[in-house]
This record gives structure tokens, C-alpha cells and sequence, in this order.
């Protein structure tokens, strides 16, 4: 098939945004405030699609951390009822009262597109491997549309705000699939099931292994504890990597967003309740359907044991989807896969926080001048960001592609602390109290010499995205 090339006059080419989620948007808010000219381009029907996969979750972020500064400007003259600072929205509020009412604005309406998958994102006329007058050529963003059809449009910069929410991580170690895991899909439920709504009749009454040690497990949990005292025959088993749930407990009552600190305590209460039951340092090797259950293989240092379990929900977290960038030079980290002056900030094996260094362009930018990763798919494989944080990376880049370069270093942040900060992992006492060595908070989360520290809290609900850019909660 031929591929039609869109182009215009090379002085007024696009900065192509990618994925119509809050971050997205917001990217395009910026540029809008510059004077640039943002084409968006999402693979969903409708902007804020992966948000609208966990649309009952609560956030436990309040919205003035959830709205973007330039988004507000441009909501404001249309009449706009901006929601009460303090109330934390579910991610249906999110869509409904800012997501779908900012898409809608006339000024940016006609430059978002739906529908579109992204293939691949190149340079015009040249592979990865010419490096010749390489900065001078546009990108080309290639897309197939939900009739197939494709097409190569070009432009001035890309920014890839396009989430983690369609890569979730698998069930087995080492980075792959458990043995028999794509034969068990039937019994495998996503990161963020409707417990007490839509997919009730899934989980009433029945025997529920939970896998995943993040705020997605976190709010299964708990649902699936509201569901067992109204249906008693509902027996939740909750299985993590890790020798502690002392993080996925959080800091209680220090944890500068109340809202996410009582979903830690709560969560501890139900174990300790025994209405939970734990296991840990658990590695899932197997899985085999056998009628209307799965047996669940797994194996830890007290030995093999084998679960069976009528649904399995996968809280494991997500991971970039990287093969769209293959024809770009990029600077990622090899393991986290984050871009590497970011990397150290996040990686989730050495900080026991969300506190890092703000950050902007320079941080975020790669050799193929103009691109950057934004959002929650800049942290890679690190699950720990708030939406705020995508927010100000955004701005950041608008203003180093209008030239700004002042504006552009000037990254600023003031986000909540989490209450857990440690550079010791944090245990659990027998009687359930959190132990944490605060001798090391300050190597935790102190950042570079010099660099001015800031939180980056888990919200609830992926966005971001937990969602395409949710709240990241996994």
C-alpha cells in the first residue's frame, strides 16, 4: 500500500504531540501559549482513553495537583467551572470536567486527532544510522488510522506523551511471561478491574490472587475486602516480588496527601485483620488452566506452592512501548529505560520515594534534537509520578522549542512528600508498625550535589496512565 505524505510549507510544520491524554493535552496547551502549532495524535476514539479505562478509581491526588496551569488558561474564557482544589475526582471526573470540556476548546479542537496509531516516529528520508545534517531533517510520524489506512505526516519536534497504560508488565520473573500465561488469559483480570461495579459478577464469591505490590494492587485489594463482606464466599490471596510491603503500606499518617495514606493504613489493617492473606518474595512460574480455575505455580525460599484461583489480577506494573522509536537515537537508561539523566532520580531499586529533582527539557532531551519522552512513559519502567510532573516537563519543553531558554530551565515543583523516604528498605514490624531508617532519607532523596529536592507522590489511577498519561498507580 502506498502511504501519502502530509506536508506543509517546512517553516510551518507542527509539533506533533503524541496521545490525547492530560499530559498530552497539556503539551498542547503550552505550545499553543508560544505561538507553536501542536498537532495531536492519539491512538484512541476519544481524547483521555486509557483514563477512561479506570474511570471509577479515585484519585487520592486533589485536583489542583491534576490540572494543568496553560490548560486552565485556555479553559477559562469558554466559561469553564474550574472543580473545587481540595476534591479528589475519579477518573471519569477527570474526562468529564477536564479532559473532554479542554479538548473541546476551539483553539485546540481542530488540532487533535483521534483514532490514530502511532507505527513509527523517523526523520525524513533517513534511518537511524545517517547522522548527516540528521537535526536539520523534520520527523516523520507514521500513523494507521482505525480503517487502516496509513500515513506519514512531518513536523518540527515530537513530543511522546503516549503513557505505558497498553505495555502492562507480565506475571512471570525475569521480565517475561509466565509459563502458560497466554493460554490463561481467560482468568487474567487488567490492573484496575471495577470490583464493586461493572465486573462484580467476576469477582463475588470468588478465590482472587492479587499480583503487584503498587497502588493499583492496593485499590483491588481493598475493593475486593468491601466485596468479601457482602459476598463471604470471596477469598483474596495478594502474592508480591519483595520481602516488604512496608512502601506499598506508605507513611500513614506523614504522607502530605491524606487521601493516599489512609488507602496504606487501610490495606495494613486488612492483613493484619487476616482478611488478606500475604505472601512474599513470591516468584509466579506457571500457570494451567484447568476448568473453571487456573493453578498458579509459584515458588519463594520457603518452597513451591501451587494456588488455584478462579481470577488472577495482574497489578505488575507497565513498561515503555519502545518499538514506534526504533529508527531514533535515544539516550535511555539501560535498565529503567527512562532517559538516562533521569534515570538515577527514579530508579525504583535504590529510592524508596517519589522525591526527585525537578526537571524539564534538558533533562528529558535525546540526540535526535526535538524529541522527548514525557509523562508517565518517561519514568520507563519506574512507576513513581504524578501528573504534576508531566505537567511541568511539558512547559519546560514549550518553552525550549520557542527558544526560551530561561523559561525552559526554570523547572519548579512543590508536590506533596509521600512519608516514606529511605535509602534502607523499610520493613514491617511483627505488629504491623513501619520501620524506617531515617538516617537514610537524606542519600535517598537528595538528588545531585546541589539539586533542590522534590516529591513525586503515586497517584491513584494510571493514567495515568496509569492512564495513555494517567495518574500512574502501579
Amino acid at each position: 500500500m502506498s502511504t501519502p505524505t502530509v506536508t506543509v510549507d517546512r517553516s510551518d510544520l507542527p509539533v506533533v504531540v503524541i496521545g490525547a491524554g492530560p499530559v498530552g493535552l497539556a503539551a498542547a496547551a503550552h505550545l499553543l501559549e508560544r505561538g507553536l502549532d501542536p498537532l495531536v495524535l492519539e491512538a484512541g476514539d476519544d481524547v483521555g482513553s486509557a483514563v477512561r479505562a479506570w474511570s471509577h478509581v479515585r484519585l487520592f491526588s486533589p485536583w489542583r495537583y491534576n490540572l494543568d496551569a496553560a490548560a486552565v488558561r485556555l479553559l477559562e474564557p469558554t466559561g469553564w467551572t474550574s472543580p473545587k482544589p481540595t476534591g479528589l475526582p475519579t477518573g471519569g471526573d477527570l474526562v468529564v470536567q477536564y479532559l473532554a470540556p479542554l479538548a473541546a476548546v476551539p483553539t485546540l479542537a481542530p488540532r487533535i486527532r483521534t483514532g490514530e496509531r502511532i507505527i513509527a516516529v523517523s526523520r525524513v528520508g533517513m534511518d537511524k544510522t545517517h547522522n548527516h545534517e540528521r537535526s536539520d531533517r523534520p520527523f516523520l510520524v507514521r500513523t494507521q488510522g482505525s480503517d487502516g489506512t496509513v500515513v506519514d505526516y512531518q513536523a518540527r519536534a515530537v513530543i511522546d506523551a503516549s503513557g505505558t497504560w497498553n505495555q502492562p508488565n507480565p506475571l512471570g520473573a525475569a521480565g517475561l511471561p509466565a509459563i502458560g500465561e497466554a493460554e490463561a488469559g481467560e482468568h487474567l483480570s487488567g490492573p484496575l478491574p471495577d470490583v464493586l461495579g461493572a465486573d462484580r459478577a467476576r469477582f463475588a464469591g470468588r478465590r482472587v490472587l492479587v499480583v503487584g505490590a503498587g497502588h493499583s494492587a492496593t485499590n483491588t485489594l481493598l475493593d475486593l475486602v468491601a466485596l468479601a463482606e457482602q459476598e463471604p464466599g470471596t477469598v483474596i490471596t495478594w502474592a508480591v516480588r519483595g520481602a516488604s510491603v512496608a512502601r506499598t503500606f506508605g507513611g500513614g499518617d506523614r504522607d502530605g496527601l491524606p487521601a493516599r495514606g489512609a488507602l496504606g493504613s487501610r490495606l495494613r489493617t486488612a492483613v493484619q485483620a487476616g482478611r488478606i492473606e500475604l505472601l512474599t518474595e513470591v516468584t509466579i512460574t506457571a500457570l494451567e488452566t484447568s476448568g473453571d480455575a487456573v493453578a498458579v505455580a509459584t515458588s519463594s525460599p520457603t518452597g513451591d506452592r501451587r494456588l488455584s484461583v478462579d481470577v488472577v489480577v495482574a497489578a505488575t506494573g507497565f513498561r515503555p512501548d519502545l518499538a514506534m522509536l526504533r529508527e531514533l537515537r535515544l539516550d535511555l537508561d539501560p535498565g529503567v529505560e527512562a532517559p538516562r539523566r533521569l534515570a538515577p532520580l527514579i530508579d525504583p531499586e535504590f529510592h524508596s520515594c517519589g522525591t526527585v529533582p525537578a526537571h524539564g527539557a534538558d533533562v528529558l532531551a535525546h540526540p535526535d534534537t526535538g524529541f522527548f519522552i514525557v509523562g508517565m512513559k518517561s519514568y520507563g519502567r519506574a512507576p513513581t509520578f504524578l501528573l504534576a510532573t508531566g505537567y511541568e516537563q511539558v512547559r519546560s519543553i514549550a518553552a525550549a522549542l520557542a527558544g526560551d531558554a530561561a523559561a525552559a530551565a526554570d523547572v519548579q515543583l512543590d508536590l506533596p512528600e509521600t512519608g516514606v523516604c529511605s535509602s534502607a528498605p523499610p520493613v514491617v514490624s511483627a505488629d504491623g508498625s513501619l520501620d524506617i531508617d531515617e538516617s537514610a532519607s537524606a542519600g535517598c532523596c537528595a538528588g545531585p550535589a546541589g539539586a533542590e529536592p522534590v516529591s513525586i507522590g503515586f497517584p491513584t489511577g494510571s493514567a495515568h496512565g496509569r492512564a495513555g498519561e494517567r495518574e500512574a498507580r502501579v
